[in-house]
C-alpha cells in the first residue's frame, strides 16, 4: 500500500523569509508606529530589533511615564507593546490612562505574569491583548497584525461617521431650503 502524503494548506509554513518580506509590506502601508515600554534592556532590545526588522516605526520608552508622554504626543493611531512591571507606573496604570484618553491605541502588555487572574486583571484594566513571556516571535507579529486590522476597522468607522454627520447636514439644509 503506498501512502498519500496529506499536507493541509494550514499546516504549510511559508519560509521565515517570505514571511519577514510579508511582514514589511503590511508595516509599510499600515504606517502605524509600535510604541515600546519595556524597561529591562534585554527584552527592550529583543522586541526593538524585531519590530524594526518588520518594518514598522518604533518609539521606545523606558517605563510608563515615558510612555503615557510619548502616546499623549502621537497624532494617530498607535500599537502599545507594553510590559507590566515597569517603574514610576506599571502597564496596567498606562492601560487606565489610554482608555481614559479614549485615543485610537491597540494595547498589547507583553508580561512574564502568566496567571489566569493576570491575563484577566490586565484585560479588565485597558488591555486589548495579553502576551505571556517568552513569547514566539511569529505570535507577536500575528497580534500586531491583529491590531492594525482593528485599528484600521476604528479609522474606517470614524471617517464613515463623518461622512454621515455631513450628509445629515447637507439633508438639513435642503430640507430648509425647501421650507422657505
Amino acid at each position: 500500500m503506498k501512502l498519500i502524503p496529506f499536507s493541509p494548506p494550514w499546516q504549510i509554513a511559508e519560509p521565515l523569509a517570505a514571511q519577514e518580506a510579508v511582514a514589511a509590506k503590511v508595516a509599510r502601508a499600515a504606517g502605524i508606529p509600535i510604541l515600546i515600554a519595556e524597561d529591562d534592556p534585554v527584552s527592550r532590545t529583543l522586541v526593538v530589533n524585531l519590530v524594526e526588522k518588520w518594518g514598522f516605526p518604533s518609539i521606545v520608552t523606558l517605563n510608563g511615564r515615558e510612555a503615557i508622554e510619548a502616546l499623549r504626543a502621537e497624532q494617530g493611531s498607535v500599537i502599545a507593546l507594553l510590559d507590566w512591571m515597569m517603574p514610576e507606573m506599571d502597564g496596567l496604570e498606562v492601560c487606565r490612562r489610554v482608555r481614559d484618553s479614549g485615543k485610537p491605541i491597540y494595547i498589547i502588555l507583553l508580561t512574564a505574569r502568566g496567571a489566569k487572574e493576570n491575563i484577566v486583571e490586565g484585560l479588565r484594566a485597558g488591555a486589548d491583548d495579553y502576551l505571556v513571556k517568552p513569547y514566539h516571535k511569529e505570535e507577536l507579529f500575528a497580534r500586531i497584525q491583529v491590531g492594525l486590522r482593528i485599528l484600521d476597522l476604528h479609522n474606517s468607522l470614524v471617517q464613515r461617521i463623518a461622512e454621515l454627520e455631513n450628509a445629515t447636514a447637507e439633508v438639513e439644509r435642503l430640507k430648509n431650503d425647501l421650507m422657505f
